[in-house]
């Protein structure tokens, strides 16, 4: 007999995955996904298509239902069959109302964005927090527990407002365990790798065409390769490489990761990826302070973070306290 009900919220791919490892830890409990969701105003705008360009719909949400689709997951879309014991989600800039009675667990989707002057804005005169993006992640408190990247980013978290007690650092899956994606069968090694970004489709100012001059600089006669964003315009995208970098080769799909792990550089502007180079210990370029993300690099635990996040839930729920299983954690990093 199952023990309860579990609802894990999705998004872009990388927050799905995520998801779904840490399902993995809960055989005994009915675990159900949804692509991320809305509702009032904003709800009424996905429905105009007008917020495709966020995890709301477009691209974003296709992918994650072609994910939950093929690997078999149980789907309840906006969680409407009724009341989840506990909820996990990679996002609390939007915050459903149905969700709020039960337990919910934000989990660290990544690098987060800087925190500029519309983060000031939403932060102090109360504007909602999805108009500074993922800067303002975790600010909603409408949450028991934040599993988070880092000692570095609990400090950054608490900078930023939010309760100590209520950060727990359990590291993330996807950035945990950056060794793994060495054995891989990209077939090209030592290039330069560019990783581009979506600004301009999420209504931010970039000069690609700087960027790509910026990337042959490094690169300085060696192979580039161009990895673009899932969230892209491709065709825009491919035409202003083949002008400026005609040399260069443009991938559209693939692990980013494996090519991360066969790269001699890798050049970022606002990407979590810079953490895998970083980890893997790759010359790395961003337009992040290098210093700063070195305070905030994931951990690196073998992969570890779904189950830790797991028992962080278990607590929650009233089963065996994780104290033993953190100091257990530690110890294992002291002798490794």
């Amino acid at each position: 007999m199952l023990k309860g009900k579990l609802l894990f919220i999705c998004g872009s791919l990388n927050q799905t995955t995520m998801m779904h490892e840490i399902s993995k830890h809960f055989d005994d409990y009915e675990c159900m996904f949804t692509p991320y969701y809305a509702d009032g105003f904003v709800e009424l705008l996905r429905k105009l298509d007008l917020l495709d360009f966020t995890i709301l719909g477009g691209r974003f949400k296709e992918q994650t239902l072609e994910y939950l689709y093929s690997n078999n997951l149980q789907i309840d879309y906006k969680g409407l069959t009724g009341y989840y014991d506990l909820v996990f989600t990679c996002s609390d800039l939007i915050v459903p109302k149905n969700i709020r009675k039960s337990k919910i667990i934000l989990v660290q989707e990544g690098m987060t964005d800087p925190e500029n002057f519309m983060y000031y804005l939403v932060k102090y005169l109360y504007l909602p927090r999805y108009l500074a993006s993922t800067s303002t992640q975790g600010l909603s408190k409408l949450y028991h527990k934040f599993c988070v990247a880092s000692e570095g980013y609990k400090n950054l978290f608490i900078h930023k407002g939010v309760k100590e007690d209520k950060i727990i650092v359990t590291g993330i899956p996807n950035f945990d365990n950056a060794k793994k994606f060495t054995k891989n069968n990209f077939p090209f090694k030592h290039f330069v790798l560019a990783a581009t970004s979506d600004a301009r489709e999420t209504f931010k100012y970039e000069n690609r065409k700087k960027f790509i001059q910026k990337v042959l600089d490094i690169a300085n006669g060696r192979q580039v390769i161009f990895k673009l964003h899932p969230n892209e315009n491709y065709v825009r995208a491919i035409k202003e490489i083949n002008k400026y970098a005609p040399k260069a080769l443009v991938l559209t799909n693939g692990s980013i990761n494996e090519m991360i792990a066969n790269c001699d550089v890798l050049i970022t502007k606002y990407s979590s990826v810079v953490y895998v180079g970083m980890a893997l210990g790759k010359e790395v370029y961003s337009d992040f302070c290098l210093k700063k993300l070195k305070e905030l690099l994931p951990t690196q635990n073998g992969g570890l973070s779904a189950n830790n996040i797991a028992q962080v839930g278990r607590d929650l729920l009233g089963e065996k306290s994780i104290s033993s299983s953190i100091k257990q954690y530690e110890f294992n990093l002291q002798v490794t």
